[in-house]
């Protein structure tokens, strides 16, 4: 067997291995509950999502590639968890294990042709991040401007290419008890082309000169320039900003810059989405720097949702039918043409509407105020295949195109509900939808500089 393909099956082994132990874990776990005075459950729930965070967190941060970006996702939007199995996963968000210094330095002098002390005119061998796909080490170049550059991992494609073989398994055994209409084959490739895409830095440095130029002059978004005479296939640089991390501005903001930065990361994920027509998937707090009054800078544009034509005109609709019409008929017609549903299902419109519309609460009222128990209670409802809508769930199907949008949705659902924001969010959103009238001071800011652009 060559080294390639042993490597790749210790990684599918390793991955085995973890859903092996934890599932056991989990039937020891229900046992120990059934023999267990109820006082003890919710102890023995905590014990049991803190060991299992802990695993995961441990195997994941060590192998690199789209599992790990996985473990991402979860670790922000997972809210269930107690607070010592959600500090355990948050390590995955920027706190990867290291490829070592020489690692770093010969994919540079492979990519650009010589080593990055000779490349820039100062290089730090440690690296200040470490990701799921490469690190980023500070530079200066040799005109004397600061940089970050990100340095993919050796072999880190084959790695995703068996993550996203493991996880087609992972999505088919998901959809056997949950999604059952799931389109399993639609939905993985969807997140394959996506995975892939990241790989080409060349890639990620055209989608962030698109979002830099289309952004540029913007009043609350800022997006670093990419420096393409030291950017390659495997190599990126772009200007260094500088700001704290997620946690250093949750722990520190006044309630002022959060809301500032909430409202800032939720406009520009709708601005995106509706006049761009692309948008940036991947939301976890590890992609923000923060000033500490609430200026957001974006980073990372690896994975990039672009509509396609028709797309996006074929799911507003549903929308449509959940916010603007609140109409539960409607919303049933809308998502049998989209593919959410098929002819024929039999669901009482009342009861579809009921469950679709439970994450989109914050934009059913005048106002209304995000925190951690909405996002909770809300994915709880999604997710929860034995109750109340067990029937919807068993019938609804997600189509490849709503694939990358969910997991937006959800993030910055997530990070709104941390950074506990208030708004008008359902005005705010016609102004997307319908070119409403602004609904905040940023809105009109938003609006101003639209007007702006040539």
């Amino acid at each position: 067997m060559s080294n390639a393909r042993l490597q790749r099956a210790r990684r599918t082994l390793r991955v085995w291995r973890l859903t092996a132990r934890n599932g056991a874990r989990f039937v020891a776990h229900r046992a120990r509950r059934l023999v267990t005075h109820r006082s003890r459950h919710e102890a023995l729930d905590s014990e049991f999502a803190i060991r299992t965070s802990e695993d995961v967190a441990r195997q994941l941060g060590n192998m690199k590639g789209a599992l790990m970006k996985f473990g991402q996702l979860l670790s922000f939007v997972v809210e269930a968890l107690p607070p010592e199995a959600q500090q355990a996963l948050s390590a995955l968000q920027s706190d990867a294990p290291p490829m070592a210094p020489e690692a770093a330095a010969a994919v540079v002098r492979a990519e650009l042709g010589a080593a990055p002390q000779k490349v820039f005119l100062d290089w730090q061998a440690v690296p200040v991040a470490a990701a799921s796909i490469g690190q980023v080490h500070r530079a200066v170049t040799r005109d004397g401007r600061d940089v970050a550059v990100k340095v993919q991992y050796p072999g880190v494609g084959d790695a995703i290419e068996t993550d996203l073989n493991n996880t087609e398994g992972l999505y088919r055994l998901v959809g056997a008890f949950a999604l059952k209409g799931l389109d399993t084959k639609g939905f993985v490739d969807e997140l394959r082309d996506r995975m892939r895409d990241e790989l080409d830095y060349r890639l990620e440095a055209g989608n962030q000169r698109e979002f830099a130029a289309h952004f540029a002059g913007h009043p609350f978004v800022r997006i670093p320039i990419v420096d393409a005479a030291t950017s390659s296939e495997r190599v990126l640089t772009t200007e260094w900003v500088e700001g704290i991390g997620f946690a250093e501005f949750l722990a520190t903001a006044t309630p002022a810059a959060k809301q500032r930065a909430g409202e800032g990361i939720w406009r520009f994920a709708q601005h995106a989405v509706h006049h761009l027509g692309a948008f940036n998937g991947d939301p976890h707090p590890g992609n923000y720097r923060f000033s500490i009054d609430g200026e957001v800078t974006f980073l990372d544009f690896g994975l990039v949702k672009r509509w396609t034509a028709g797309e996006w005109e074929q799911l507003l609709p549903t929308l449509h039918a959940v916010i603007v019409h609140r109409d539960p008929t409607l919303l049933v017609t809308a998502m049998e043409a989209s593919g959410f549903l098929r002819s024929g299902h039999g669901l009482a419109p009342e009861t579809v509407y009921e469950y679709v519309s439970t994450p989109y609460t914050p934009y059913l009222t005048d106002r209304f105020a995000f925190d951690r128990d909405f996002v909770k209670q809300a994915l709880a409802t999604i997710i929860d295949v034995r109750g109340p809508h067990a029937q919807v769930i068993e019938q609804l199907n997600m189509p490849p195109s709503f694939v990358i949008l969910d997991r937006v949705a959800w993030g910055v659902n997530a990070i709104l509900g941390k950074l506990e924001v208030e708004a008008p969010w359902r005005v705010m959103l016609l102004e997307y939808l319908f070119d409403g009238a602004p609904a905040t001071p940023m809105g009109e800011a938003e609006l101003a500089w639209r007007r702006r652009r040539p």
